[in-house]
């Protein structure tokens, strides 16, 4: 017959009675090595993570730096480096030279133009299709897909293209020839405001593509409050959306003036003869046969055009921050 052990309690003398363990491991005992076990796995999916994680960005980070930082830093270095390789400032002196001053202020100008034409336009369309579509809708899927093609269309075609539609011997000219008599200028397309036109055929899309987004995240209980509040629509546009959309809004248009300051191959088709714009001032000096020491002053302007990309993309971060709160 099996006995409970007994224990006496000191000072009273007291039996008392104690029930033994079962199974020979405590309840506290299995919970530690739950626990250990749950903490075990984590760290090795923890590490898997890590793995994974450093197996995607890694390829990303020598991409940067072999496409961007190596470039940059190349740029840097020869706009201080003479013909001879010693230092120099005289690079950077002809940056205040009256041809560069005037291509440099020419680039502001149709980067500041398009981007503001894109930037309206843009932001109407967007009010159109957040208005009359809905979020998943046939034509909002439709638009952003056609939007992402065009915004990425440039170059040497899409100078072909406007030149074969409105160019001298162009469709679209023929065709308004033949409607009205009226016979489109032949240099049209190698102005200036020839120039503007073009390049919003991508900064509209691109537009559509960055501010769609902003004018998604209004919602409609805003609307419906400033009513209810007695408000009218001008008052929900100027003091409840307009507020949350205008850094949106001035973000994309520095993106969007960043896009055209960088252009390159549409200008460079259009404007064989002249350099205009930095960009075709660079060309210029890299392809100069007369002077063939030109590249330090290459540098020198392709130092400046990353200057002022880099400012107007800081401000673009700035208000990106800004804005990341309602989306």
């Amino acid at each position: 017959m099996e006995t409970k052990p007994q224990n006496v309690t000191a000072g009273t003398g007291e039996l008392t009675t104690t029930a033994p363990q079962s199974g020979g491991v405590s309840e506290t005992n299995r919970i530690d090595s739950r626990n250990a076990t749950a903490d075990n796995l984590k760290s090795k999916s923890g590490l898997a993570l890590g793995r994974s994680t450093d197996f995607v960005t890694v390829p990303f980070f020598l991409y940067v730096a072999v496409f961007l930082l190596t470039p940059t830093l190349i740029v840097v270095i020869g706009a201080f480096t003479s013909a001879t390789g010693g230092f120099t400032l005289m690079n950077l002196s002809k940056l205040g030279e009256p041809n560069t001053l005037s291509s440099l202020g020419t680039s502001v100008f149709v980067s500041v133009a398009s981007a503001l034409i894109g930037s309206i336009v843009g932001a109407l369309a967007c009010y159109a299709l957040v208005s009359r579509s809905s979020q998943t809708g046939l034509v909002r899927r439709l638009i952003n897909a056609v939007s992402s093609v065009l915004a990425q269309f440039g170059g040497v075609m899409l100078a072909f293209a406007f030149i074969a539609t409105i160019g001298i011997n162009g469709i679209g000219t023929q065709l308004l020839f033949a409607a009205t008599g009226y016979q489109l200028d032949p240099n049209w397309l190698a102005s200036l405001p020839g120039l503007v036109l073009i390049y919003c055929y991508f900064q509209i899309p691109l537009m559509i593509i960055v501010f769609l987004p902003a004018m998604n995240s209004l919602r409609p209980q805003w609307k419906e409050a400033t009513v209810n509040l007695g408000g009218t629509t001008w008052d929900y546009w100027s003091k409840v959306a307009g507020p949350i959309l205008w850094p949106r809004f001035l973000g994309a248009f520095l993106l969007l003036f960043a896009n055209a300051f960088s252009a390159y191959a549409t200008a460079a088709a259009l404007f064989t003869q002249r350099a205009i714009l930095l960009p075709l001032m660079i060309q210029g000096a890299l392809r100069n046969e007369q002077d063939i020491g030109q590249n330090g002053f290459a540098q020198s302007l392709a130092l400046l055009m990353v200057v002022v990309v880099a400012l107007v993309m800081t401000g673009y971060a700035q208000l990106q921050k800004r804005t990341a709160q309602w989306e």
